[in-house]
């Protein structure tokens, strides 16, 4: 089985006359940590999006190897089979969190494995288990107005994981919080992620997140300009 969970390659994006992405090749290492860092505008979260099938490329290819080692291409399949991975394989955290107010913290949990056919009963308690793992326990019925910053990220980090998904996508997940809360935050997202044999891709801006991930690199006009291991 290739060590390789994702393999991108000559990967471009214009909207309008702003070239998002300019012929990016990126591969992503099955269990490692990966910061993509860059300056507003630079192209990073558009690159997180390419990777993660949410917007299709103007050119390139992307290639995700599940644990069963059947690759699926993402960009060059239909929606349907791009909607599946974000629904099964891929999980995101997002620097909001977009999380459901109207729902208790549990049910924003639940309902990721709801949506793939697994009952309520089931789901939920699959979701409490998670809740505890991620030092939630008896926060279950408030709703995320109710939750801090922290922990509705925590909350979030619950739902990318709870239907096992192999890859998880972060887009700027600790830039709306202090830097404690930061800290806390980034401990729940790798020990749920690569300390669980999940591979973990992250958009930040934030040095400090950068350095707690197994590699960085950096994106400048559309282009990786920089590749580093961190220590």
């Amino acid at each position: 089985m290739t060590d390789l969970v994702l393999e991108a390659t000559g990967l471009t994006k214009n909207y309008a006359s702003t070239r998002a992405l300019a012929g990016v090749d990126l591969n992503v290492r099955r269990g490692e940590s990966l910061a993509i860092m860059g300056a507003s505008g630079s192209g990073k979260t558009t690159l997180l999006h390419v990777l993660a099938g949410i917007v299709a490329p103007d050119a390139g290819a992307v290639r995700f190897t599940p644990a069963s080692g059947v690759p699926i291409d993402v960009t060059g399949g239909t929606e349907s089979v791009r909607s599946r991975l974000r629904r099964e394989r891929f999980g995101f955290v997002f620097q909001q969190g977009l999380l459901i107010p109207e729902l208790t913290a549990i049910e924003n949990i639940a309902l990721a494995v709801m949506i793939n056919g697994t009952g309520r009963r089931d789901a939920t308690e699959h979701a409490a288990g998670w809740m505890a793992s991620l030092g939630l326990a008896g926060m279950e019925e408030r709703r995320i107005g109710e939750l801090s910053g922290g922990q509705a990220q925590r909350v979030a980090i619950a739902r990318a994981q709870v239907t096992g998904a192999e890859l998880i996508f972060a887009d700027e997940p600790t830039g709306a919080l202090d830097s404690q809360t930061s800290a806390d935050v980034m401990n729940a997202l790798l020990w749920s992620t690569t300390g669980q044999g999940r591979t973990l891709v992250v958009v930040t801006h934030d040095a400090d997140v950068a350095a707690r991930c197994s590699r960085t690199v950096s994106v400048r006009d559309g282009r990786i300009v920089n590749a580093e291991v961190s220590a």
